[in-house]
């Protein structure tokens, strides 16, 4: 085989490592969140935290109007550290629809994303709108109505607009990546400044194309690290969107494992065909700051979360899927703001959990090895 061909079938090989990891001893903090007599949350769909410790929820909550499928599912909600909550954050706005994820950046902005609207709010740390991106649908207008996914031929993509966005993540330099993910296949990019600058991807399984672009990550270095959940990876590009390597998570699992709801998936073929149940698939990822980074991803099934490198070395995992503190219902989103301490939102369980890490010696030898 020439040797430009080896070069080039190196980079796209998955990252291999032997992943026989250790499982992570953990503690679930009881009765997280303090929320007022008369509010609830509904489907946990995300959760970060800030600078100070504050929590915050997004979650599939608000009206109780119907009709049933066409409710307005989002609320967006501050806690303390200590879980008391503080305050809503954009009562009524324009873009709830149907909540998705929310991320801190490095100033402490919050970053909502509704995959219903198809729109990204930013807010400063006072609660106020300061950018937007993507437009709804107008309820006026006759062709207003609810994406068709899996279509074929897929509907191009346009500059600046999105079809169910699902995550938002900034490199170094500030620049916004956007994961557009159910129906459209791609990510976006803009400048500081909000201005558009390009977007990569379409449907496939191929090097650089996407089948469900669920969650997006960035590292100190400016890499970007995206969840293609149902392809059952994690595609990580520089910043112009060059794949430089490709994740996957293959630890073993329990067969016999129910899973947090519905029947147990098929798994006959899932390490070729992937799926959003299959083991390893990516619903949520996060980075923990540096200097020592490292990244967490979630499954549905068997409902774990597992610790890598950031070169994908699986160094531990923790959970199952289930109702009890400790358990998962399908993770959404989490927040790492250390190696230790993570915060997941889930959707079946209508929760946050944050979760205490305590690796023994023998975990943290596994990872030096």
């Amino acid at each position: 085989m020439k040797a430009w061909l080896v070069a080039l079938s190196a980079l796209f090989a998955p990252a291999a490592f032997a992943q026989t990891p250790l499982e992570i001893p953990y503690d679930s903090v009881a009765n997280l969140l303090k929320l007022p007599p008369d509010m609830y949350l509904g489907e946990a769909s995300g959760v970060a935290v800030n600078s100070k410790g504050h929590i915050f929820v997004l979650t599939r909550g608000g009206s109780s109007h119907g009709p049933a499928f066409g409710n307005t599912a989002a609320q967006l909600l501050e806690f303390d550290r200590d879980g008391a909550f503080l305050r809503e954050i954009g009562k009524n706005l324009y873009a709830w629809s149907f909540a998705h994820t929310v991320r801190i950046d490095r100033d402490d902005n919050i970053w909502a994303t509704d995959k219903g609207s198809d729109m990204i709010v930013k807010f400063n740390p006072e609660g106020r709108v300061e950018m937007v991106f993507g437009r709804k649908p107008e309820s006026s207008d006759l062709e207003a109505k609810p994406y068709e996914r899996n279509l074929n031929p897929p509907l191009p993509h346009v500059d600046g607009r999105f079809r169910q966005p699902t995550d938002v993540t900034w490199d170094p330099q500030g620049n916004i990546y956007i994961s557009d993910g159910y129906v459209n296949a791609r990510v976006a990019k803009y400048d500081k400044n909000g201005d558009w600058v390009k977007s990569w991807g379409k449907h496939g399984k191929g090097p650089g194309e996407f089948n469900l672009v669920h969650s997006i990550a960035a590292d100190a270095q400016g890499l970007i690290y995206v969840g293609d959940r149902n392809n059952r990876r994690i595609q990580v590009f520089d910043g112009d969107g060059n794949v430089q390597r490709e994740i996957k998570i293959d630890v073993p699992f329990d067969p016999n494992t129910l899973p947090a709801i519905g029947n147990k998936p098929d798994l006959t073929t899932y390490l070729q065909t992937g799926g959003s149940f299959a083991p390893g698939a990516p619903w949520a990822l996060c980075i923990t700051p540096p200097p020592n980074q490292v990244l967490y991803s979630s499954d549905s099934y068997p409902g774990r979360i597992y610790k890598l490198s950031l070169e994908g070395k699986v160094l531990g995992y923790l959970g199952k899927s289930g109702k009890q503190l400790k358990q998962f219902g399908w993770i959404h989103e989490m927040a790492c703001p250390s190696e230790n301490e993570l915060y997941v939102a889930e959707i079946l369980n209508w929760r946050v959990q944050k979760l205490v890490l305590r690796p023994g010696p023998e975990q943290q030898k596994a990872e030096l090895r």
